[in-house]
């Protein structure tokens, strides 16, 4: 989805639910991908959260975004199947200030060491049960039913630390001129999304190659 979507308030989530996140990818050999074209480089590289030797990847998402959503099985399995040397992050954006509820949501899972049970079980909830958990009330209402202790994770959600998360997400954000989700950083230096790309089947390709160049010393 284009940010320009997300202020769209006659577009439902159900209606969005039906664009297509990805077309076929084009069969015509090995790829020779194009800055300005096929991705972006930035202007500036982005300082970025991973050890010496390692390559950070990045995925843009918002867990409210039926694009997100239908991309997320096939991130997934990228992930569980991604070079050794990559260090991936996953990183909730906030176009809107009522975005904000999903980012504590997601950054208190990860301090809780919640994400592998439950990041997919909120695509769920959103997109196949039709609950909103776009409010901190919904969320800790979903999150009990969850079986987990709501005390805790609100408590959690409001603290120093994913305040702070919810701060460097924002400036990432902004540093990668995020346009729309789901969308790829690459090394602090790179930006790729959909639309760019062709898809986002594409777009994991685009980053492959980067990674590779990135990996060579040649990007």
């Amino acid at each position: 989805m284009k940010r320009r979507d997300f202020s769209l308030a006659t577009l439902s989530t159900a209606a969005m639910g039906s664009l297509p996140w990805s077309t076929p990818a084009l069969a015509q050999g090995p790829a020779k991908f194009v800055a300005g074209k096929d991705y972006l480089k930035l202007d500036r590289s982005v300082p970025m959260d991973a050890d010496a030797g390692k390559i950070e990847l990045i995925e843009f998402f918002w867990y409210s975004c039926p694009h997100c959503n239908a991309f997320e099985p096939a991130f997934a399995q990228w992930v569980k199947n991604a070079p050794k040397d990559v260090v991936v992050h996953r990183m909730p954006v906030a176009f809107r200030d009522d975005f904000a509820p999903q980012q504590r949501l997601y950054f208190a899972l990860e301090a809780m060491g919640l994400l592998e049970k439950l990041h997919v079980k909120v695509f769920q909830a959103i997109h196949v049960e039709r609950l909103p958990l776009n409010t901190d009330a919904s969320i800790l209402a979903w999150i009990e039913k969850q079986g987990v202790d709501k005390t805790k994770f609100a408590d959690t959600a409001k603290s120093f630390g994913v305040a702070s998360k919810l701060k460097r997400a924002v400036q990432l954000q902004n540093d990668f001129k995020i346009e729309g989700v789901p969308s790829l950083g690459v090394a602090g230096k790179y930006y790729i999304d959909g639309t760019l790309a062709g898809s986002m089947e594409r777009a994991l390709q685009v980053a492959e190659s980067l990674l590779v160049q990135v990996r060579q010393g040649r990007a």
